[in-house]
């Protein structure tokens, strides 16, 4: 099977931020809220979507 390097290092990535917080659910997304708040310009926010209407829609 193909191994993608990529894909590899995103999982090692992944593997050792999580063992930062011994596998704490809570711990790491307080530590995500933490870096939002402290890099906001980092995040990215799109206005929302209007609804569609479908041409099946069945008027009621």
């Amino acid at each position: 099977m193909f191994e993608d390097p990529i894909v590899e290092e995103v999982r090692r990535v992944r593997q050792e931020y999580a063992r930062r917080f011994n596998y704490d659910l809570h711990a790491i997304a307080a530590d995500l809220r933490k870096q939002e708040q402290d890099h906001p310009e980092r995040l990215v926010s799109f206005p929302p979507k209007s609804p569609r209407k479908s041409k099946h829609a069945r008027a009621l």
